[in-house]
């Protein structure tokens, strides 16, 4: 994944304004190609994750268990304290 900076790198350049050090400077057009590369990998690293996200709930989805018998012998899990 791309650090914000680096979809700006190599069109930024410094300017000085009057009476002020040099300040970076993007133009308008630069930024909106940036923005727009930006939102396209963002959408390429959603489709990335959902793509992970839906294999993996298929991996661990709960199968229902199927009883054997209907006349299943069912037995206590504690013994009968009273008796």
């Amino acid at each position: 994944m791309k650090n914000p900076a680096d979809y700006l790198e190599g069109h930024v350049f410094e300017a000085r304004r009057p009476r002020r050090e040099l300040q970076p400077v993007v133009t308008y057009t630069d930024a909106v190609k940036a923005v727009e590369a930006a939102l396209a990998d963002a959408e390429k690293y959603k489709y990335l994750l959902m793509r992970a996200l839906r294999r993996h709930a298929d991996e661990t989805a709960v199968v229902p268990m199927q009883v054997a018998s209907t006349e299943a012998t069912i037995r206590p899990l504690y013994q009968d304290i009273a008796a």
